[in-house]
């Protein structure tokens, strides 16, 4: 993972910020529950959210979706920088055999909103791989009601 100065303050930006609204909003809007307890200031909840002790990406509704965030834990998991992390096809997050099992979970989210127990094996940049258990995978609403992806949090992971 690059770990540059620059990548410790994205929380700093404007996209960083509203997306880590979108987050939560969308997260509070499935399943009752806030993504962080308390309450935040936009600049606060961005900063909190990305040093989380928890594992947090998103991807956006491109026909062949990019991820679009990644928290200090996703960057140091998935052994990337924000800039590969950003750049990168979320399906490519797994291995080629496991991406039918990871489309049925993405399609099961879009139909009923969350998934509150995912459970899946996925794949570092460097080839690392490791089973993510007890994951909440949502989808991205706007504030207009309109689709803008999807998000998964977990904080329990083994490496195999």
């Amino acid at each position: 993972m690059n770990s540059d100065a620059s990548t410790s303050l994205i929380w700093q930006t404007d996209f960083v910020i509203a997306h880590t609204k979108l987050l939560a909003r969308s997260f509070r809007r499935w399943t009752g529950r806030d993504l962080l307890p308390g309450i935040f200031n936009p600049l606060g909840l961005a900063r909190y959210v990305f040093e989380a002790p928890f594992v947090l990406v998103s991807h956006g509704i491109e026909n062949d979706p990019v991820l679009n965030y990644g928290n200090q834990g996703a960057l140091a998991l998935w052994e990337m920088s924000w800039e590969e992390l950003t750049r990168t096809p979320s399906r490519l997050t797994a291995e080629a055999p496991d991406r039918e099992e990871r489309a049925k979970l993405l399609e099961a989210v879009t139909q009923r909103g969350f998934i509150d127990d995912y459970s899946g094996i996925r794949i570092s940049k460097a080839g690392r791989r490791f089973q993510i258990s007890c994951a909440t995978v949502w989808n991205l609403i706007s504030k207009k009601g309109e689709p803008c992806g999807q998000a998964a949090l977990f904080d329990e992971w083994n490496f195999l």
